[in-house]
């Protein structure tokens, strides 16, 4: 197994998860549940994708830095991808 297709199962998991809760948030508003409760569970979403978005930059970085890969990114271009997470 390469170490991108290591790094991409807890990724996955994370998507998958975040996938899963927005489906709940989904079907809380269409149940009409409370505001709050609904707002919560979207933030929990959020958090869920950021940490997913986070670890590809992190993973990215690793490979950039020990020079794995087709194209390799320059330090600008993983600073934008970063920073296009906050």
């Amino acid at each position: 197994m390469k170490v991108v297709e290591q790094a991409a199962i807890p990724v996955l998991n994370r998507l998958r998860r975040a996938q899963g809760q927005l489906a709940g948030v989904i079907a809380m508003i269409e149940t009409g549940r409370d505001c709050a409760e609904v707002v919560t569970q979207l933030a929990a979403v959020s958090r869920a994708l950021d940490r997913a978005g986070f670890k590809i930059v992190a993973s990215g970085m690793r490979q950039c830095l020990a020079g794995d890969g087709d194209s390799p990114m320059t330090e600008d271009q993983i600073e934008k991808l970063f920073l296009s997470l906050a």
